[in-house]
Formats: structure tokens, sequence, C-alpha cells
């Protein structure tokens, strides 16, 4: 399988981005069990998940401060990498 993430380290906190459908984002439950899938992935960070509107805008879940960051860069900014995982 593979994914559509990134690593990012900023102001000291380094944390994970994958990209989701925008539908495993409509729900708190959901995105929690998101959260939870890629967590052996990206152990020990927190994750955001991020999934794009009709627009091509992202919108992101996840912890606040995180969240608020991303939403203040251009997606262009993030790393974007594809992971192979199984």
């Amino acid at each position: 399988m593979k994914i559509q993430g990134a690593v990012i380290k900023e102001q000291g906190v380094t944390f994970a981005v994958v990209v989701v459908e925008s539908s495993a984002i409509q729900t708190a439950t959901g995105s929690k069990a998101q959260q939870e899938a890629f967590r052996r992935y990206f152990p020990g960070m927190p994750i955001v998940l991020a999934a794009q509107d009709s627009r091509g805008i992202f919108q992101y879940w996840g912890r606040n401060d995180l969240v608020k960051f991303l939403a203040s860069i251009s997606a262009d900014r993030i790393p974007w990498k594809e992971y192979t995982v199984s």
C-alpha cells in the first residue's frame, strides 16, 4: 500500500501529515480511527490528517496547534513524500 504524507519538524515538534479521503475526516470517530491506523508508520509522532476538498484545498484534522500551523501555510511548502507501507 502507498500513502502520501510528510514528516515535519516545526518549533521543536516533529509530526506527521497523512493524506486521506475527505470522508475520513467527516467524523471524530472516523478521524481517530484513521490516526490510529497510521501510528504504526509514524510511531511517537502526533498525526494530522489532510484531505482535499473538491477545489483542491486541504482541510486538516488533528492537534489544534498543528492544524492551525498547516492551515497558515501553502500546501506546496509541505515536503510531501510517497511512503510504501505493508
